[in-house]
């Protein structure tokens, strides 16, 4: 347990939500900045009955550096979990502008900060959208970047930068941790994901689909080099992931790096979108109709982690499979068929 308290950045959205609940699970001091764009603080009331305490909150935005600054100043900072940012591949090719504004843009602002609190540890929420679509089974993290859109042009860059700025200051430490795709709740089923207007990501569709508040799921594209046609993700349990965070912390803070690290956090299996479907179809007992539509812009047919350096430097790997994502998603879904709103 790192002296200081942990900064949670994005910390009331969705991934954000299961990373504050193990960190104070762990004993950890947390403190969230969100600007509540994609989230709701109906959530900390939430991570209270799950883990016998809350965070303190700060409503923000990472582009504000006063904001920041009096976070920093108010108590002593041992550590950043840096995941406030957009994160939809469709959005950002049509708002790039407003894309490079909120996640380069924001991320230097919070870098600044660090650098005059002198905090030094960072855990960034980076993503395999650098690799592109390169036509691997499996993205090791030497694999070149070479991103396919907007969104993950931006997490290239802020990966880049943090490399220059580790090059330029040995006290700094990063693990930049490339998500592959996050799906899931936790098992209490009092937090999940909650998206506001249409979902971006497949699993919360599937689960609306299911519940009833949509009629049926859109397949971008079946007629990718796959083996059903659709696209291919390494899809990992969210709680697995927020204990990847918490691996990565503990890895920074004994020093078993220097610089700025990239590593993935995936389960290195794949499952087709129909795949999910049909699994979460077997958990929820429902039918989840769908129909094929156009491919989005952006989107890659294939992406799968090589999961290895996660497990030789951070001591992680994932351990939830398909059932128990579909499971636990539903669980949430179904007793919250309005998310937080309900």
């Amino acid at each position: 347990m790192t002296s200081g308290a942990i900064l949670v950045t994005g910390g009331a959205g969705y991934i954000g939500s299961h990373i504050v609940v193990q960190l104070l699970q762990a004993g950890h001091t947390v403190r969230v900045f969100d600007n509540l764009s994609n989230s709701s603080e109906q959530v900390f009331a939430r991570i209270e009955r799950i883990a016998g305490r809350r965070p303190a909150f700060v409503q923000g935005d990472i582009r504000d550096a006063s904001a920041l600054r009096t976070v920093f100043a108010q108590t002593p900072i041992a550590a950043v979990i840096h995941m406030a940012g957009l994160k939809s591949v469709g959005e950002g090719e049509s708002q790039p502008l407003h894309y490079y504004d909120n996640n380069v843009s924001g991320s230097l602002c919070l870098f600044d900060e660090m650098r005059r609190a002198g905090v030094w540890q960072l855990v960034f929420s980076s993503s395999a959208t650098v690799y592109g679509n390169q036509g691997k089974e499996r993205y090791a993290e030497d694999t070149p970047m070479q991103p396919m859109n907007v969104y993950g042009r931006s997490k290239a860059m802020v990966e880049t930068l943090l490399q220059d700025w580790a090059a330029a200051e040995p006290r700094l430490r990063v693990a930049m941790l490339r998500y592959f795709n996050p799906v899931g709740a936790h098992v209490s089923g009092l937090i999940g994901e909650d998206p506001k207007g249409i979902p971006n990501n497949l699993m919360p569709f599937i689960s609306q689909v299911a519940i009833g508040r949509r009629p049926v799921l859109s397949v971008f594209g079946n007629d990718y080099a796959t083996p059903d046609g659709t696209g291919l993700r390494d899809y990992i349990h969210v709680e697995d992931l927020a204990a990847g965070h918490l691996a990565a912390l503990a890895a920074l803070a004994a020093g078993r790096f220097e610089g700025a690290l990239p590593v993935n956090l995936g389960t290195g299996r794949p499952y087709s979108v129909l795949e999910l479907v049909q699994a979460f179809e077997s958990a929820s007992g429902r039918p989840v109709p769908y129909q094929v539509v156009a491919r989005r812009p952006g989107d890659v047919a294939q992406s799968c982690a090589d999961p290895s350096r996660a497990l030789a430097v951070l001591g992680w790997q994932a351990r939830h499979g398909i059932e128990r994502m579909c499971e636990d998603a539903w669980r949430w879904q179904s007793r919250n068929p309005e998310g937080y709103g309900a």
